[in-house]
């Protein structure tokens, strides 16, 4: 296999550029890694990077943010393979070499890739799309699909505005979060019509998805709470259908 064409060898400057970056911590567009030993792994990290906000992964750094190296030339090809074999379509990315105390650090820049999704393998071909929340990678769910989908509608999105629309609003408005479940079972609707309306509010950023590690949760968004009772409404009005 042929050596990246973007590779560069860079000695760190005297501001310490990776130490600074080191210093922020795992966020949503920073992550370490002491090794590679599995690609399919670093596909989902590269494929969630590519569909959020874009980022960088450290490798030859601990999870406590000191600086071990990476131990061969093998870390650049897994990060090669992860990205031309298990990331669908192919994630691209830039190589950076880094020597920091005599010890070489890979960093590995993805850029935000817009308009288009990444998915890579949970477990051999499964694949699944992926998102990145804070310092986790998440796997989107229909709702978060489905309000991507009708957020970019040449035409605009619309949505209903029925008691059940009603509902929703007015529990998450005493409420903090709200599962899907227990959506459909309080406005008494199926799976199906509970998953369009709130993917419909997701999509006009009413509502917004909690990805965790227990499951999901939706609940009002940033923009919504800032909104005044009037502007909510308005602002809701303009994305009703006629």
């Amino acid at each position: 296999m042929q050596q990246h064409s973007r590779i560069t060898h860079e000695a760190e400057p005297n501001e310490g550029y990776i130490r600074k970056l080191i210093a922020e911590g795992e966020h949503q567009q920073l992550d370490f890694k002491f090794g590679i030993n599995d690609s399919r792994k670093i596909a989902r990290t590269l494929a969630a990077f590519a569909n959020t906000d874009g980022g960088r992964l450290l490798i030859g750094v601990k999870d406590n943010g000191s600086i071990a190296g990476v131990r061969s030339e093998e870390e650049f090809y897994m990060v090669q393979a992860a990205s031309e074999m298990y990331t669908r379509p192919v994630v691209p990315f830039e190589v950076k070499e880094w020597t920091v105390n005599q010890k070489r650090v890979l960093e590995i820049i993805v850029p935000a890739i817009k308009g288009t999704l990444h998915s890579a393998p949970v477990e051999k071909e499964d694949y699944l799309i992926y998102i990145r929340v804070k310092d986790e990678n998440y796997p989107v769910n229909s709702v978060w699909l489905k309000a991507y989908k009708w957020k970019n509608l040449k035409t605009g999105t619309f949505i209903k505005f029925t008691e059940s629309e009603k509902l929703l609003l007015t529990y998450l408005e005493t409420e903090a979060t709200i599962t899907q479940s227990k959506y459909c079972k309080l406005a008494k609707i199926n799976s199906k019509t509970a998953e369009n309306i709130i993917a419909g509010f997701v999509a006009i950023g009413m509502i917004s998805i909690v990805f965790t590690k227990h499951g999901v949760v939706y609940k009002l968004s940033d923009r919504y709470t800032n909104l005044s009772p009037d502007q909510r409404l308005k602002e809701i009005s303009s994305h009703v259908s006629k």
